[in-house]
């Protein structure tokens, strides 16, 4: 019930937002003939504002992890920032309940597979697949190891008195490694397709029988040569393999841990969903005597391959070990030099137009009010209204990230230019809204020069229907489209959820604010708009 009327609450909010900018449009049509018309160009002009606003550092501390539609797993360098550290820890499920194995089982193999995000760039007449590594940080030599998990992945909070989903968070630290499965002191990724064969029998060459995109595809160890027999087939009609809750209770699923074995570093982002024939799993690759179909003597066998597959399903934890610079929350008064703009447990960036107070008012807020409206008549058009921030470049090093992402804190829902904003690109969106990055010379990798946020629709509800100037956060951001909100484990009143593009950004920016000592590259907060001339 909870969550239904959180919906329900999201939905009115952002229909009330929808039916004021709607109404604007119309109180603003009988000024717009005018401006539109050139018979009647002497009877406007056009000029702009620029309002105050600061903007400060809020760190974000420990956030919620499990519910993301993606995960890390690696070390990351920030130059800027200092490092982190990516662990994981996941539930399985099998894919089939109450299983019969046959007598005489004998284990070949289990694999590990878990697709990386990839393109297909180009395919031969062979079925060769050249592909291109998505969502890859980094490229040196990492060490990973996975273990059996010993800690039970709860799905309700105890605590709470509406049987709520247990929440876990980037800090856990109570993730016991039980035996180790796998372990590599040099892991890295590769985008090469992955072929698989087998031996034809009649001539005695390997045979191509599936490719793969690419993937980390892996032979898992088998402790004392029994641990997987134990785990799996030795309870063929025990209630352990009867259903999930029985499952996971018994079988906790893994660890995934990771080390630097440099400064440099490798992380990924995985999806281990099971959304397809590639779906991350654990595939247990075994023969056995089962009846032979083709006799009447149910004395009689047939050796037969089989499979046995484990997907990753249920609570999904990353666990972060960050160590990173210190940055303190910042002057909610003054407003900060540097915005410090970091992803997962990171920190971000308050902005406070025309300087309000808790409520949002101010004095320079009701001289915009002012200046756009008297009663009920309308004296300004606002034709755009956009916030500048520029790169700090004297202390940003490293990778930028392309995006970020500005909502409103007080109903943590995004502001109405984001939600009518429906520019696309081949590769993102909400592009008139959150302008990418800008970069030297427009280069892929060049330096970045500034981000610009159009706010045009926001403003207009604050003149027009009074809307309340709430506090805004900015956010750096992995995808503008990921804006599911997820808890911080630390709230506080201005500050308590982010969206989970942001926590799967592991990049960061460091942008000059509205304090800066560099006037030229100070915050920009500006409202073009046309005025009849009376």
């Amino acid at each position: 019930m909870k969550k239904i009327h959180l919906i329900l609450k999201n939905i009115a909010v952002v229909a009330f937002i929808l039916g004021g900018f709607i109404a604007c449009d119309k109180d603003f049509a009988s000024l717009d003939s005018d401006v539109i018309n050139p018979d009647n160009a002497t009877n406007f002009y056009t000029g702009f504002d620029e309002y105050t606003v600061i903007t400060y550092n809020k760190n974000t501390g420990p956030v919620q992890t499990n519910g993301l539609s993606s995960n890390l797993l690696g070390y990351y360098f920030d130059p800027v920032f200092g490092t982190s550290i990516y662990n994981f820890v996941s539930q399985m499920t099998p894919s089939a309940f109450d299983p019969t194995f046959g007598e005489n089982i004998v284990l070949d193999s289990v694999v590990l597979t878990i697709p990386y995000f990839s393109r297909a760039i180009e395919t031969d007449d062979e079925g060769n697949t050249t592909y291109e590594l998505d969502s890859i940080f980094g490229n040196t030599p990492i060490e990973l190891s996975i273990f059996k998990n010993n800690y039970f992945l709860r799905s309700f909070d105890p605590d709470s008195e509406f049987n709520d989903p247990q929440k876990y968070f980037s800090n856990g630290s109570t993730f016991s490694e039980g035996e180790l499965l796998y372990e590599n002191l040099i892991f890295s990724t590769s985008e090469n397709q992955i072929v698989l064969t087998e031996i034809d029998t009649t001539t005695n060459e390997p045979v191509v029988t599936n490719r793969l995109a690419p993937a980390i595809r892996v032979k898992l160890n088998n402790p004392n040569n029994t641990f997987w027999q134990d785990l799996i087939f030795n309870k063929e009609g025990e209630p352990e393999l009867s259903n999930q809750n029985n499952f996971t209770e018994y079988f906790r699923g893994l660890y995934f841990k990771t080390e630097a074995t440099d400064l440099n570093g490798t992380l990924m982002m995985l999806n281990f969903a099971p959304t397809n024939n590639n779906s991350a799993n654990i595939t247990l690759y075994y023969t056995s005597d089962v009846d032979d179909p083709n006799s009447d003597n149910i004395d009689d066998t047939i050796e037969k391959a089989g499979t046995f597959v484990l997907n990753f399903t249920g609570n999904q934890v990353n666990i972060f070990d960050n160590s990173f610079i210190t940055i303190p929350d910042g002057d909610t008064v003054n407003g900060d030099e540097k915005l410090y703009l970091k992803g997962g447990e990171g920190s971000m960036a308050i902005i406070n137009l025309f300087n309000g107070d808790e409520e949002g008012n101010s004095p320079e807020f009701e001289q915009f009010k002012n200046d756009y409206k008297e009663g009920d008549v309308l004296k300004r058009l606002i034709n755009e209204a956009y916030l500048e921030f520029y790169v700090d470049q004297t202390t940003m090093q490293g990778e930028e990230p392309d995006r970020v992402y500005l909502f409103d804190l007080n109903n943590n829902i995004p502001l109405i230019d984001y939600i009518i904003d429906q520019s696309v690109s081949v590769t993102s969106s909400k592009l008139d809204h959150l302008v990418p990055l800008q970069r030297v010379d427009d280069e892929p990798n060049g330096q970045g020069i500034k981000y610009k946020i159009r706010i045009t629709e926001h403003l207009k509800n604050l003149a027009i229907r009074d809307s309340t100037n709430v506090k805004l956060g900015l956010v750096v951001t992995t995808n503008v489209i990921s804006i599911n909100n997820l808890e911080l484990q630390n709230n506080t009143e201005i500050l308590n959820v982010l969206p989970s593009g942001t926590i799967l950004s592991p990049r960061g920016t460091v942008l000059h604010g509205n304090n800066t000592s560099n006037p030229d590259k100070r915050v920009t907060f500006k409202i073009y708009y046309t005025e009849p001339n009376n």
